[in-house]
């Protein structure tokens, strides 16, 4: 597989720039977090969480559900960059391990570890995989969400840019490898409609995930072209008006450690 070269240095810096209007313009991001603390609910309910650790913490989405619904002792986040803090009360009793999640020491003796859209990221997932079982106790769960082959596509199919994201059936084999038991496996499409191509780029733009689009530098012409092409994946909405489709494709995933 081709994989496009991931500069983690400019991903930190694009998401730090986003990270005032992530929240806002987040609003997949949002869902999906939802969506992930759920179904951790449901498997998770006589868990002891003396110990979590949650990889690509952002803005704290996941943190805040986490903190506000899980009896957890010690809470250890993980971010690229030492801005993400600021979104963060220094009241709340939180332990910090920033840096690129596949370079730094994990803590030890985990109960779980949680990630909500930033396992895509990674250039080695076996390793990440692999460092993960390590560092959680016998039977500990690894709860994340990441993104599947349909996510961006319409950016993909004009621009050429873009993550080479893994099938469910990629990430479950890697899993089971690893030595985990995949207790909770699913994926879904979520579509967001906007006014105008320009509003894709801009929330794009807003949400950080331009990180990938480096080499990508709009003229006037490409711009105009792009608007043009993007027609293909508008339609008609129930009030006569054209809206254009943003694809994004979340897969979810309850894991555990098997001994």
């Amino acid at each position: 597989m081709n994989q496009m070269k991931i500069e983690k240095a400019q991903v930190a810096q694009r998401f730090a720039k986003a990270g005032a209007s992530y929240t806002e313009h987040a609003i997949v991001q949002q869902q999906i977090c939802q969506s992930l603390f759920k179904l951790m609910q449901q498997q998770l309910s006589d868990i002891p969480l003396d110990r979590v650790f949650e990889i690509g913490c952002g803005t704290g989405n996941l943190t805040q559900l986490m903190l506000r619904n899980l009896p957890i002792k010690q809470l250890i986040l993980n971010d690229l960059y030492p801005e993400v803090q600021q979104h963060f009360s220094p009241q709340q009793a939180i332990a910090w391990q920033i840096g690129d999640i596949e370079q730094i020491e994990y803590p030890t003796a985990l109960d779980l570890i949680v990630s909500s859209s930033a396992l895509q990221w990674m250039t080695d997932l076996d390793a990440v995989f692999k460092k993960c079982r390590a560092a959680l106790k016998s039977q500990g769960y690894f709860c994340f969400s990441s993104f599947g082959q349909q996510n961006l596509k319409q950016i993909k199919m004009l621009t050429g840019q873009g993550l080479d994201y893994l099938s469910i059936e990629t990430l479950q084999e890697k899993l089971l490898m690893q030595g985990f038991e995949v207790l909770h496996l699913s994926q879904s499409i979520e579509n967001l409609n906007f006014a105008h191509p320009k509003q894709v780029l801009q929330h794009l733009q807003a949400t950080g995930v331009t990180a990938t689009a480096s080499k990508h530098r709009w003229s006037k012409q490409s711009l105009q072209q792009f608007y043009l092409d993007y027609e293909k994946f508008s339609f008609l909405d129930s009030c006569g008006q054209r809206v254009y489709s943003l694809s994004y494709h979340p897969i979810y995933c309850i894991a555990r450690r098997t001994v």
